[in-house]
């Protein structure tokens, strides 16, 4: 049986990468899928391999960081679908990279803006509509960075991602006795474009990998997978969460 039959999601950031291959996922497994992303051409592209395969999809492309975009999602996935179920708030950003003395504030409040605030606002939003129903879960892409690892020149990005993991708390116990589970996945370094914009050196890439107990980098398949988990009735009893999906990089030291 199909673990999302029934359900209805939104996964933003769904253009590339983890949000991607979630989307694609969530639909295999039964889900109407609400794909949302700044790059139209790529989302009507994932949603015709959606339906291709069998599944139901739309695509709304906007700016996570905006608010109105935030309504329009859930307005728009309850004018398609009927319902809101599922929301994976992936839509992230590296960010401005370098010393933390020289990160301009511009640079600090965009990579803020859009892998914290914009989680917050599609919560926000998301999370009256699936009161409605009697509740549902809500899923951020955090990190292990700035959780139990820390690399020089992430400032932004570590502290963004790890606000992510207080705002996952809060959203829990405020929203858990309307039953709606709130949770966070810290994946370990996984192979998408932002990875290889930071590893971008053959030498770079045997680091991080190195870093990992299981010696290797994750697919976006592999978080897609603990997403999944997060988003269906298999979790029910799980809410609260820093889920660390990091192939052992937090007990690694060799």
């Amino acid at each position: 049986m199909q673990r999302l039959t029934g359900k209805v999601a939104i996964v933003t950031g769904a253009s590339a990468g983890i949000g991607r291959a979630a989307a694609k996922l969530f639909a295999a497994e039964g889900a109407k899928v609400v794909v949302a992303a700044r790059r139209q051409a790529e989302l009507d592209t994932l949603v015709t391999e959606i339906v291709s395969a069998g599944g139901e999809a739309a695509a709304l492309a906007g700016d996570a960081q905006s608010e109105d975009f935030a309504k329009s999602l859930v307005a728009f996935a309850v004018e398609r679908f009927g319902r809101l179920d599922i929301a994976y708030n992936n839509a992230g950003t590296l960010g401005e990279m370098g010393p933390s003395t020289g990160v301009s504030e511009d640079g600090w409040s965009a990579t803020i803006a859009t892998n914290l605030t914009s989680a917050f606002l599609g919560a926000k939003h998301q999370i009256p509509e699936m009161v409605k129903h009697g509740g549902g879960s809500i899923i951020f892409t955090s990190t292990f960075v700035g959780y139990s690892f820390a690399f020089p020149g992430t400032a932004a990005y570590a502290a963004s991602k790890s606000g992510l993991i207080g705002l996952t708390q809060a959203l829990a116990a405020e929203y858990g006795p309307q039953g709606v589970r709130v949770n966070a996945i810290l994946p370990g370094a996984v192979d998408t474009e932002m990875y290889r914009d930071m590893n971008d050196t053959a030498e770079s890439q045997a680091f991080v990998t190195n870093l990992h107990a299981l010696k290797r980098v994750a697919r976006p398949e592999e978080i897609a997978r603990s997403a999944l988990y997060l988003a269906s009735d298999d979790s029910s009893f799980v809410t609260g969460t820093a889920s660390l999906v990091d192939g052992g990089a937090s007990i690694t030291r060799t």
